[in-house]
């Protein structure tokens, strides 16, 4: 990279050297600064688009904060930042400062409605442990909601955890629309319906729920053996191979899958502990069952 610069031999051809950090004549070979900073960023863009976007320091950018975490606080200790303790009238202008600065960052209803919601999802996400892309995945779709108008004659706790849900949906972890709505404290009918609405105003790609996953699941709280879970394998391979799987819901075939592993190996798990750990009901697990047991060929004893 050519430099403004000038050699003591007179020329003016001086290149850098980015890997020694030095700045070398290119007439003479004289070594002018063995010193340089590096002012690129840390960050790599792999084109134009990123480059542009991304900024030379600070955090990134997360949609987890109100204002994407670009705001400045004010610390609420009474010493500057040499740790000497700040007068009466340094006190007072802090307080004046921090009051006004908390009024600015949120001066109209959408940042106020964020505030308390995302402070709503990061309790949600908490109790449920969902890892960081979850977060980030519904907090983006709240986001969405909220420039929508989707809203609007809705409680902030039942968008949150719709949107929670449907984040749980999209990053492929495991966890019930009735584990979101307990965490929100709200009813499972009042989340259904919110999220049926999202799902219909936002139209996101959902994936199905992964069936291996669901097995993980209720085998690790059920307490049953890895033999157990082996055949509740086959048995999912075998009836979706017979596209026994199609039209029904995955928890409830899932359930009766492993109720009937538990019979095959002898492991007592009543249907109504497997209903509980599923969140169905026995009617759904009976009839699943049912149906797996006429077309499979099976021989469970009584």
């Amino acid at each position: 990279m050519a430099q403004t610069l000038t050699c003591e031999c007179g020329s003016t051809k001086i290149v850098s050297d980015n890997d020694s950090g030095e700045l070398v004549c290119t007439a003479c070979g004289t070594v002018l600064d063995s010193i340089m900073f590096n002012q690129g960023p840390e960050w790599r863009a792999f084109d134009p688009q990123q480059s542009d976007k991304l900024t030379r320091v600070g955090a990134p950018l997360t949609n987890l904060i109100h204002d994407k975490g670009l705001s400045t606080t004010i610390s609420w200790k009474s010493q500057d930042g040499t740790g000497r303790r700040l007068t009466l009238e340094e006190k007072e202008r802090q307080h004046r400062l921090r009051k006004w600065q908390r009024r600015t960052t949120t001066n109209n209803s959408v940042q106020r409605n964020l505030t308390q919601a995302l402070s709503e999802l990061n309790r949600i996400a908490d109790e449920l442990k969902l890892p960081q892309n979850t977060r980030e995945t519904a907090a983006h779709l709240y986001r969405k909601a909220v420039t929508q108008g989707l809203i609007r004659g809705r409680t902030i706790q039942s968008v949150v955890a719709s949107a929670v849900y449907m984040a749980c949906r999209q990053c492929n972890v495991i966890r019930s629309l009735e584990d979101v709505a307990k965490a929100a404290t709200i009813t499972r009918k009042e989340a259904a319906r919110n999220y049926r609405h999202l799902y219909k105003q936002l139209q996101p790609e959902i994936p199905q729920v992964n069936k291996d996953q669901l097995i993980t699941k209720y085998v690790s709280a059920l307490r049953v053996s890895g033999l157990t879970e082996q055949l509740c394998r086959r048995i999912m391979e075998k009836a979706k191979a017979q596209r026994l799987t199609i039209g029904r819901a995955p928890e409830g075939i899932t359930a009766a899958a492993l109720y009937i592993a538990c019979r095959l190996s002898e492991e007592h798990r009543t249907q109504g502990e497997i209903a509980k750990t599923a969140q169905i009901t026995e009617v759904t697990i009976r009839n699943r069952y049912k149906e797996l047991m006429k077309t499979l060929d099976f021989e469970v004893q009584v």
